[in-house]
């Protein structure tokens, strides 16, 4: 051993003589070690003392390598208040953050939290339980404008609005299925495929668009009515014929859900913002009449070339349903979504008006505009047609036409001194009212949808059930045993899912476009039931 050659001249003889009685001896911190009786009680102590010596150091060394901590500057929020601290647990106080930025949200990606999620992206849909309604389906139909039943929100509602929503995603669907409707011959049966199985559809519905050209367009050009004048499938009737579900709900329910926006020229009638009276209502001794927006208008009463209009086939189908099934318990429920929510009011207006009896009237609209003055919406309270509407603060569509504010703000801004000043415009002939009780949800209340989504993602049909199935009451947070599916939320609105969420789905290897690859086409949906 050579190492003597690279000591200085007067350690090299201490080295050598400590050489000699060099030992393999185990560490005296370590309790395996074995000690020879022999050991003296004073190595002993000096041994610790030198141990406890190393630790002092290397604790002394640490402490002037650490660096001070960096501050950053704390923003506050609009209302002078600092942030809310939404990180917790070890792995935060360790800063790793910074390193994964995804470490904020360790709560929230637990173990129980990772499995809930990968319950929400598969395949196989999972529903609240459905309870018997009974004798108290009328309460849920909204007999007593569904006092004391939304906030908190009664399960057994929640499951009834998920369910009318799911009707008018099952008009969605077809429709897109197969759009186009030839002008030439009337149409072909349109084949929907229903989420509830316990329902038969009875009749399609068909709404025709109409909007108008200037006279010297129609001198010049004769032959462009097919540019101004066409017809779109638009939704269905449908009847429950299971004894099961018949006896689950108390009565036999008859639903009419209608579709949204899906055509340019049905978004050109609903540019027509200006308000009409009904035909035939023209009475002058009324002091406020009722008067709806001229596009839904014209869209609901409007014949096709091979179709009649939306309202001749709904009282045409009533009619001969409340014929076929006279003497049993019926319930007519209109559902829509968007320009279907507009639609349905006008459905539900002229069925209260017919001179046939009628079943009790209900509509659970999502998203809807407002379709018509204050004259309009007495005239649905007078005429018993009880109105659920479902609100996302966050839709704008729920905003117009009429003044562009919240019925949050309108509500505050009536009982201040400014109050009396909207009391005067509900007066004017331009403005607009609401209808119906009012059933409010926030994209801001979910974990899994950004705060700041787009305005398409707060007027989508799934994200609105996806907020009502998570909905508790207004004062709660967002309902841990929620149900519903996320796997066409994502799909759909995958800008709009906070990224967390949509990194740990593919880490989770639960590809949304292989999952629906692999799901099986069949004639129906998965039943609910």
């Amino acid at each position: 051993m050579l190492v003597g050659y690279t000591l200085p001249a007067h350690n090299l003889n201490l080295f050598q003589a400590r050489r000699a009685s060099f030992r393999c001896r185990g560490s005296p911190l370590n309790p395996l070690t074995k000690r020879p009786a022999s050991a003296k009680p004073l190595q002993r102590i000096a041994s610790t003392e030198l141990t406890r010596l190393h630790l002092s150091n290397l604790e002394k060394l640490l402490q002037k390598q650490e660096q001070p901590p960096v501050l950053e500057p704390i923003e506050k929020n609009s209302r002078n208040e600092l942030p809310e601290n939404k990180g917790s647990g070890i792995l935060e106080g360790l800063g790793l953050a910074r390193l994964w930025p995804e470490m904020k949200a360790t709560e929230e990606m637990s173990p129980r939290h990772m499995k809930t999620l990968q319950r929400l992206l598969s395949k196989s849909q999972e529903y609240s339980p459905r309870n018997s309604l009974g004798s108290r389906w009328r309460e849920y139909h909204g007999s007593n404008d569904w006092s004391g039943m939304l906030d908190p929100l009664d399960e057994n509602l929640r499951r009834e609005v998920v369910r009318y929503g799911e009707f008018v995603q099952a008009a969605y669907q077809s429709f897109n299925s197969d759009p186009a409707m030839s002008a030439e011959a009337p149409p072909l049966p349109h084949h929907v495929a229903l989420s509830d199985r316990a329902y038969r559809v009875t009749k399609s519905l068909y709404a025709t668009s109409s909007v108008g050209l200037p006279d010297w367009v129609d001198e010049v050009a004769p032959d462009l009515g097919w540019m101004t004048q066409r017809s779109s499938w638009i939704g269905y009737v449908a009847v429950c014929e299971d004894r099961r579900e018949i006896a689950r709900m108390g009565r036999r329910d008859i639903v009419i859900a209608l579709r949204g926006t899906a055509t340019c020229l049905e978004w050109a009638e609903n540019m027509r913002a200006f308000p009409v009276q009904f035909p035939g209502d023209k009475d002058d001794s009324v002091q406020d009449p009722a008067m709806v927006e001229c596009g839904f208008l014209s869209l609901y009463k409007t014949r096709g070339a091979h179709v009649p209009s939306l309202a001749e086939s709904v009282i045409q189908e009533i009619r001969r349903l409340t014929e076929i099934y006279k003497g049993e318990t019926l319930s007519i429920t209109v559902t829509g979504h968007s320009l279907g929510a507009a639609l349905a009011l006008l459905v539900a207006d002229e069925l209260s008006t017919c001179d046939f009896e009628v079943p009790p009237l209900a509509v659970f609209s999502f998203g809807g505009p407002r379709v018509g003055n204050k004259g309009f919406a007495d005239r649905i309270k007078q005429n018993n047609v009880k109105v659920l509407r479902i609100v996302n603060s966050q839709d704008v569509i729920t905003r117009v036409p009429g003044m562009f504010v919240s019925e949050e703000l309108e509500r505050k801004i009536r009982n201040t001194k400014m109050g009396g000043v909207l009391n005067v415009l509900d007066k004017m002939p331009w403005s607009y009212s609401h209808v119906g009780t009012e059933l409010r949800v926030d994209t801001k209340h979910s974990p899994y949808l950004k705060p700041n989504a787009d305005v398409a993602c707060c007027h989508d049909l799934e994200a609105y059930l996806h907020l009502v199935d998570g909905f508790l009451a207004s004062n709660c947070p967002f309902r841990e045993n929620a149900k519903r599916s996320l796997l066409k939320l994502v799909h759909e609105q995958s800008s709009n899912v906070k990224k967390l969420y949509i990194s740990k789905a593919f880490s989770l290897k639960l590809s949304l476009e292989r999952e629906r690859d692999r799901m099986p086409m069949s004639p129906c949906l998965p039943s609910p039931s």
